[in-house]
């Protein structure tokens, strides 16, 4: 049986959300004020913040970033996570966790066993304990946008932003990714989070996953400043809310497979990421290789290993300090590509990314095919279907998928029947095809099909979770 939150938890949470509430919806209001004028044709434009200040400077256990692996917080994927040889482990109650209530509280339960050095589990089959050395334990809450429906404070439900930093942080947490944000008051906000907190030894990533931030990374960085923060490129996540925001345009992508980040707008968004990180003292982090080696397919592991060092090697000559993956299998891969603890001395002044680069959207190159509006069918479905029956990260086609993964499947085929690519009778051949529940089938076509594209499946889809 799951342990209940401990009381001192919650006060903490209470607190935050009595003082940060407020604001929080304030800008989510911003947030939906600001794609009106998106819509209506205005373009973003940089935030910055001149100087030579520095961010505060990573403690031992984060000056060594190279290989970072993440996971849900699921307690044996922990266990593996931790005692995988990588620098660091950010154990994930976002994208990667099915957000049920026994997921959440199992979770935090998990990630204070994990801090206090208790984190174990027995099976039938096998016995699972940490080993003497494990990575550094950063903690990914859920996103402003998202609520915790079964925690209220004052008649209403808590910020799920809140309720996972304020019993994480109680728990002992210190270090933590902040994800989906659009613009540098949202960092404000979560710098104001800290200082309720109240303990120096708190440290921030800053995950680079919308459009919108990527034109105020600087002015993003100087408001976490004091918490050292770092900054993370989210590939899959960037490309969808680069779907989202700019809706209203005719900036038509190819079939994500062909969207990497070489082509321009990708390109951009990542090296004035290294530039301007390493301008402040700041580590980057590199994007995620979501690749699972198959046991029966040595053909296929070699073919995907060789991409996976592809993509690491050039995040590493662009600058990066490390690197995301999905398993242990591919942590000695990643930090072969890293041989330095850290490039924080590379600062890439040759870089000069301009507003028109970073929105060079339609000069991606490729094509729309039927076999990418299957995939994206395909996979968003089943990935739907485990995160319904509260499996937040699902081992699907020899890739480790999340919440992102459904959010850049269902928003590109929505784009692509606006624009009259595909119809609505040819998405929903491909969906009945799918070997999965009705329910998902019904959730995706909703979204994928829906006269406006809804910001993000999780809200409507959290109705149908415990």
């Amino acid at each position: 049986m799951t342990e209940p939150i401990a009381a001192e938890a919650l006060a903490v949470v209470e607190r935050l959300h009595r003082e940060l509430g407020p604001r929080r919806r304030e800008l989510l209001e911003a947030r939906r004020e600001r794609q009106t004028r998106l819509d209506a044709g205005e373009d973003p434009a940089f935030v910055t913040r001149d100087g030579d200040w520095r961010v505060a400077p990573a403690p031992p256990d984060l000056v060594d970033r190279r290989c970072e692996i993440t996971g849900p917080v699921e307690r044996k994927m922990m266990i593996n996570a931790l005692n995988s040889g990588a620098s660091c482990f950010m154990a994930d109650f976002e994208d990667a966790n099915s957000p049920t209530w026994e997921n959440v509280v199992q979770g935090h339960a998990n990630v204070r066993d994990a801090i206090h050095g208790d984190l174990s589990l027995d099976t039938a089959d096998k016995s699972y304990r940490l080993n003497d050395e494990i990575a550094t334990m950063l903690i990914r809450p859920r996103g402003w946008h998202l609520e915790e429906r079964h925690f209220e404070v004052d008649g209403e439900p808590v910020s799920a932003s809140l309720f996972d930093f304020g019993v994480s942080f109680w728990n002992g947490a210190r270090y933590f990714y902040l994800p989906k944000l659009e613009s540098h008051l949202e960092a404000r906000l979560w710098a104001d989070a800290f200082r309720i907190a109240d303990d120096a030894s708190i440290r921030c990533t800053v995950l680079i996953e919308t459009i919108l931030a990527a034109f105020e990374m600087e002015a993003i960085l100087h408001e976490l400043r004091d918490y050292g923060c770092a900054l993370n490129a989210g590939r899959w996540d960037y490309i969808f809310s680069a779907i989202k925001k700019f809706r209203a345009r005719d900036w038509v992508l190819p079939d994500r497979a062909q969207v990497t980040m070489t082509v321009p707008f990708m390109r951009a968004y990542a090296e004035s990421l290294v530039t301007i990180c390493h301008k402040h003292g700041a580590h980057a982090i590199g994007g995620m290789a979501a690749f699972i080696p198959s046991r029966k397919d040595a053909e296929v592991n070699r073919v995907a290993l060789a991409k996976v060092r592809e993509d690491k090697q050039r995040e590493a000559s662009q600058g990066f300090d490390g690197t995301w993956v999905a398993h242990p299998d591919l942590v000695p891969v990643a930090l072969e590509c890293f041989p330095r603890v850290n490039q924080l001395d590379v600062l890439r002044e040759d870089v000069h990314v301009t507003e028109a680069d970073l929105l060079s959207i339609a000069d991606t190159p490729g094509e729309v095919t039927p076999d990418g509006l299957r995939t994206n069918v395909s996979v968003g479905i089943r990935y739907l279907d485990a995160w319904l029956n509260g499996v937040g990260a699902a081992a699907i086609d020899n890739l480790m998928e999340d919440a992102a993964t459904a959010e850049i499947s269902r928003s590109q085929v929505w784009q692509w029947v606006h624009v009259g690519r595909f119809t609505p009778d040819d998405v929903r051949a491909e969906a009945a095809a799918v070997d999965a529940s009705d329910e998902a089938k019904r959730l995706f076509l909703d979204l994928a099909l829906a006269d406006e594209l809804v910001d993000f499946l999780t809200v409507p889809a959290y109705a149908h979770l415990d």
